[in-house]
């Protein structure tokens, strides 16, 4: 009886030392490339830059969602039996992807939260803040507005906890540095995929074309608010979260139509960003 020939990810790991021996130069020149946050410099024929995507959720959401935006894909033997059906399309479309080891996917991903794969996807431009309004439905919208948030970690968790919640958009202003990377894509868990990001312009314009679309917009302050558990939240909503560290912009703070605070022991002055961002999604959601 003839024996069933290899799939092509099983021939994936049958290499030859000849073979094996080009692999490793070729990974070093790739791993040599590679920059901290999971920011690849390179851009695809439309000039669209590529992140360095990491973590098993993380690069099966791309999958999910966007496979189109999949340029290459890195990752350990262990994961084939996990990553077959990412494997076959990218045999299919003709997309590249190598099986490499512990320590090079590590220097890949700069990181070693890899979780055995490694993948280079498109990045997805921000959304305008008039374009965002225009597609909202009617009835009730949850919105963020990241006042100076920076930490990648807590963006994660802030993308993790708002696709949970189901928040319609994460609102940045066009000064804000602050976008999905490798690190933040990991820690969301498949979250950046559900929540857009929108850059909007002029302050002012931005908070009187929200207001002009419904929504009443709630500054996060540690203290000095009104206490979130028993304050009626309205159906179109935009809470302004404060940055780690600084807090709120003082005067983005009273421009806004309410100032919430969570209430607590005192043992500690607040919660950090990201989860405080989930006790507010959460109570807004109960209503």
């Amino acid at each position: 009886m003839t024996s069933k020939p290899p799939s092509p990810w099983e021939q994936a790991s049958i290499r030859t030392a000849d073979t094996r021996k080009r692999e490793n130069v070729d990974r070093r020149q790739e791993v040599a490339g590679a920059r901290d946050e999971g920011f690849v410099p390179r851009r695809d024929a439309g000039n669209k830059p590529e992140l360095r995507y990491y973590g098993l959720n993380a690069v099966q959401a791309v999958f999910a969602h966007r496979p189109d935006a999949i340029r290459k894909i890195y990752l350990l033997e262990s994961r084939i039996p996990q990553l077959q059906p990412l494997l076959a399309w990218c045999v299919k479309q003709r997309i590249g992807y190598r099986v490499v080891e512990e320590a090079d996917l590590g220097k890949l991903a700069a990181s070693s939260h890899h979780e055995g794969v490694v993948a280079d996807v498109l990045r997805v431009e921000p959304h305008s803040l008039p374009a965002w309004l225009q597609s909202l439905p009617a009835g009730p919208v949850l919105a963020l507005w990241l006042d100076g948030v920076g930490n990648p970690h807590n963006f994660g968790a802030i993308l993790r906890s708002a696709a949970h919640f189901g928040v319609s958009a994460i609102l940045q202003s066009q000064a804000s540095t602050l976008s999905v990377s490798g690190a933040a894509a990991r820690v969301a868990e498949g979250g950046a995929e559900h929540v857009p990001l929108v850059r909007m312009q002029d302050r002012e314009d931005a908070l009187a074309g929200l207001r002009a679309a419904g929504f009443t917009l709630a500054a996060t302050v540690v203290r000095g608010g009104q206490d979130l558990f028993s304050t009626a939240l309205p159906q179109r909503l935009v809470y302004v979260m404060g940055a780690e560290g600084e807090g709120m912009d003082e005067e983005l703070a009273q421009d806004c139509d309410l100032q919430l605070s969570i209430p607590g022991s005192g043992a500690v002055e607040s919660l950090n960003v990201a989860a405080a961002t989930a006790v507010f999604l959460a109570q807004w959601r109960h209503h």
